[in-house]
């Protein structure tokens, strides 16, 4: 059964970056021309190139090390900080044992003035950092951001990160995580009914993974709205770079050396969807859930995202695919930047369309 979109976004792309995101990134640029930051981009650019245990070791540790402290820098800003005294945090764990036996942890963001209603809207979320970086609890002033704008109940999924952990495994740790929230809906006060699951850049991948999974299983009925965004989709970075645009040009190698992180054995799983979900088959696109695609103008990843969304759109399973112009891949999480209120525009007006109705 196709799904009928609402129309609800059609922003007009500007073909270039927002003022503030530029002036932002040519001071940050500035930090790698020259002294220790240009060591580390050339270090990078090496262990990129390198394919070994050690080189793998050493390179998570450096994208760790960039990833981490800027998105702690940019959550304390105050226009977050603010929401974390309207939502009430309580956290969990789900039993599993597909990699082990392990418990991963979930923490349930509940807006105050949701504590005492019954059958509140969820979104389940998957935290970005590439699928090798950062963590759930450094995702939390955005999600309780969105938990009090958009009147939902937030469950915050700490998944496995590669290279410990190999795909599927990462993927499995959410889509576990979603069974047992839907399985458990009475107890944390949701309805089973009106569950989204949603993802930035290496958290879209897991929710895009857990898609797969969902549509292979024909259980895409757990869920009523998917929203992943600039996510990991495919093999295009293995693709020729004078194909490419600018931003994915100069993350190709990186790129690259992450999809070597995440696999078990890129070889054997090069047609795999739930490694790559931009592989997956028309018929299987087919039994996905209702999506909405989200997007920036200059992401690394818009050529692989264009192609799902347009595949998707084929399949009758794309509700919306928003680009939002002028932004890059995080800028839209800035509350300093234009793109940001842009953002979360799109994912409240998608929440009250798509999910609340």
């Amino acid at each position: 059964m196709r799904v009928k979109s609402k129309g609800l976004f059609n922003f007009p792309l500007q073909g270039s970056v927002d003022e503030d995101v530029a002036q932002f990134e040519s001071s940050l640029e500035k930090e790698f021309v020259t002294g220790v930051g240009k060591l580390m981009l050339h270090k990078m650019e090496e262990l990129s190139k390198t394919e070994s245990e050690a080189s793998d070791r050493e390179f998570t540790e450096m994208i760790r090390g960039m990833i981490d402290p800027f998105i702690t820098q940019v959550s304390a800003h105050p226009a977050l900080q603010e929401y974390s005294a309207q939502t009430t945090e309580t956290i969990f764990s789900v039993p599993t044992t597909h990699h082990s036996a392990y418990n991963v942890p979930v923490h349930v963001y509940t807006p105050k003035t949701l504590a005492l209603k019954t059958c509140n809207s969820a979104y389940i979320y998957a935290h970005g950092g590439g699928g090798v970086a950062s963590t759930a609890t450094l995702a939390k002033p955005w999600l309780d951001y969105i938990a009090v704008k958009c009147g939902v109940v937030v469950f915050n999924v700490d998944y496995r990160l590669a290279p410990e952990v190999k795909s599927p495994n990462n993927v499995l740790d959410f889509y576990e995580c979603l069974k047992y929230i839907h399985n458990n809906a009475s107890v944390f006060n949701i309805d089973s009914g009106k569950i989204a699951i949603a993802g930035e850049c290496g958290g879209g991948y897991i929710c895009l993974g857990t898609m797969v999974l969902l549509a292979q299983r024909n259980e895409a009925h757990l869920v009523k709205l998917a929203m992943p965004g600039m996510s990991l989709i495919d093999d295009y970075c293995f693709s020729p770079p004078q194909t490419m645009t600018r931003e994915e040009r100069r993350d190709v190698l990186s790129m690259r050396k992450i999809w070597r992180l995440r696999a078990a054995d890129l070889d054997s799983q090069w047609d795999d969807p739930v490694l790559f979900p931009g592989k997956t088959s028309d018929n299987l696109l087919e039994k996905f859930p209702p999506t909405i695609i989200n997007e920036v103008e200059f992401d690394m990843f818009i050529t692989e995202t264009t192609r799902l969304a347009n595949r998707l759109r084929r399949a009758g399973r794309l509700l919306e695919f928003v680009v939002i112009p002028g932004a890059k891949n995080g800028s839209n999480l800035n509350p300093d930047f234009k793109c940001f209120t842009a953002w979360q525009h799109t994912v409240k007006l998608s929440i009250e369309e798509y999910l609340h109705k």
